[in-house]
């Protein structure tokens, strides 16, 4: 059964952070050895930083409370023991236009804290948002690794909730398109004397309906060192150079100042649509949003693996679900969203969670013994899960193969301390191979990871990108031929009845477009045989994805025909 919270007008001022409380017996608190930091990418140039921070009253606008069913339990709202270290926070009030033009690109910007009694709790908001009691326990726990990394350090990453305040009127919080929201984060654990473990966790989260994460991946780790060094007010600074950028309008190019740096950044037309990018292309002078983040250099995520990457791609395709192992939400995340990239311009149909906890509340849902629904991929670092999701078809174990007496105690995309979990590499139980491999450019890439600088890695990295995206429009060059034949030609438009009449496209039909393959110019993709290639497609005609992609091509051909 679905509960609703209702939200009178006058029960959350505007902006206001309110949510209910989040605890729990049974948390991870990440510790132990292997020092690592993470450092801000190379951009583009420095500017003079935005010297007019927003001014903060004096006092604090207290939100009053929620009007509630009265079926519903009673749950305490968060405690003051909870939040006294953002005591200030709730202090800052932004003008409603502000606030407005902030929202355009991100909800707000989430200060999560460890609690010795209560695990990761978010402590607050800012500009204040309302969060569903599940939204704020989601986001706690997905902020922080749930498996040791470092004594000192800090780590970006990123992960995708599911929304639960969809019932809010628009003004309260924006609507999302997708039903998700995404976080950006940066955890810092650090050495203190005066806590009870001997150090402080927080993080700093970017909250955002937009899945960008090769723009957002820069602006948290420009904004999460400067926060950790100067508190509050860098905070307001960034909510303030944020509220003067340019509306998100798809497909444009803009130039965003943020914290005396300016980022160049180009937004997708659509979420199917592939940013593509040349040989000379360089993602630390032009940010492509929908794409993965490029530091470290992506291939070393898959280094163990190579050679089966188009194993996973095809998977991919045929909306198998994957379960993506990582020794830090760093790698999985980094790799998700990679993955998710692969697949443009083909629409996303399946759950993909870049981190996932077994603290999300989705976690009964997707890691339960029943059979994994088809196109569902999950990044996690717990080993739980490598127990729970036994049953899964297709397990991607992040990194590459090192002697554990060689390995390095720092964390990076391509190292693997010791750790539990399954071992790098690629294993399936079900799928056998369909195309072949370009193995000039397997070469390639085995070269760049034994031997290769950083930049060559990086080089490599786009190139493998580049040659997925073929690979997938490829795919997709029979069936449009195919598309063609069904759309009215010129004579049957100019024989319609009536200038006003109704042309639609021919319906679709398996077994004749399967029979086209063998009349036509037959597929793009060099399949290892024709039987092969007939198998491929009558399974891929089968998934959700093609059902979605189909219908968008037919939408966008009777807006043509419509349109005259």
């Amino acid at each position: 059964m679905a509960l609703t919270l209702t939200v009178e007008d006058d029960d959350v001022g505007a902006g206001q952070f309110s949510v209910l409380s989040v605890s729990s017996s049974a948390f991870a608190s990440p510790a132990g050895p292997s020092p690592v930091g993470t450092s801000a990418p190379s951009l583009i140039r420095k500017t003079s930083l935005d010297s007019q921070p927003l001014q903060s009253p004096t006092k604090s606008q207290q939100p009053r409370g929620l009007s509630r069913s009265h079926t519903l339990p009673r749950v305490p709202q968060v405690d003051t023991k909870s939040r006294r270290k953002n005591s200030e926070l709730d202090a800052l009030v932004v003008e409603p236009d502000v606030l407005a033009r902030i929202r355009r690109w991100i909800l707000g910007v989430a200060i999560v804290d460890f609690d010795v009694d209560e695990g990761p709790v978010v402590t607050g908001i800012y500009p204040n948002l309302f969060l569903h009691e599940k939204e704020a326990q989601n986001i706690a726990f997905s902020a922080f690794p749930d498996s040791p990394q470092f004594e000192d350090g800090s780590q970006d990453h990123s992960f995708r909730i599911r929304e639960h305040a969809l019932s809010l009127p628009g003004d309260r919080r924006p609507v999302s398109k997708d039903g998700f929201m995404y976080g950006f984060a940066h955890f810092t654990q650090r050495k203190d004397s005066s806590s009870k473990r001997g150090y402080e966790q927080r993080s700093l989260v970017i909250l955002t309906h937009h899945p960008y994460p090769a723009f957002f991946a820069p602006i948290t780790a420009l904004l999460g060192p400067l926060f950790q060094q100067h508190g509050l007010p860098m905070l307001e600074a960034a909510c303030h150079n944020i509220a003067t950028w340019s509306d998100p309008i798809p497909g444009m190019i803009a130039e965003l100042g943020f914290l005396g740096t300016v980022l160049t950044i180009e937004l997708p037309h659509s979420p199917e649509q592939q940013q593509l990018a040349g040989k000379a292309y360089d993602p630390r002078q032009h940010i492509l949003a929908s794409s993965s983040a490029f530091t470290p250099p992506p291939i070393l995520l898959f280094e163990a693996a190579l050679s089966h990457l188009w194993s996973l791609w095809e998977c991919l395709v045929l909306c198998e679900p994957i379960l993506v192992f990582g020794a830090s939400p760093a790698q999985t995340s980094q790799a998700v969203w990679w993955l998710r990239d692969l697949l443009r311009p083909l629409p996303l149909t399946g759950d993909m969670r870049p981190y996932f906890t077994i603290h999300d509340t989705d976690h009964a849902a997707l890691a339960s013994r029943l059979p994994p629904a088809p196109g569902r991929v999950l990044g996690v670092t717990n080993p739980v899960f490598e127990r729970a999701c036994a049953h899964w078809p297709h397990v991607l174990s992040l990194g590459r193969h090192v002697p554990l007496n060689t390995a390095s105690h720092g964390a990076s995309a391509g190292n693997t301390r010791a750790r539990a979990g399954p071992e790098p590499g690629w294993k399936t139980r079900t799928h056998k191979r369909y195309v072949s491999k370009d193995r000039a450019l397997l070469r390639r890439l085995e070269n760049a990871c034994a031997s290769g600088s950083e930049a060559e890695r990086l080089t490599a990295s786009l190139e493998l990108r580049r040659h997925f995206h073929a690979r997938t429009t490829e795919l997709l060059v029979p069936l449009a031929r195919y598309l063609h034949t069904l759309i009215p030609t010129p004579a049957e438009r100019a024989a319609a009845p009536a200038p006003g009449a109704p042309l639609r496209m021919r319906a679709f039909s398996a077994p004749a477009f399967l029979a086209s393959l063998k009349t036509g110019s037959g597929a793009a993709l060099p399949f290892r045989s024709t039987a092969r290639r007939k198998e491929f497609y009558e399974r891929w005609l089968r998934t959700p994805t093609f059902g979605v992609w189909l219908g968008l091509q037919e939408g966008i051909v009777q807006g043509v025909l419509e349109g005259g």
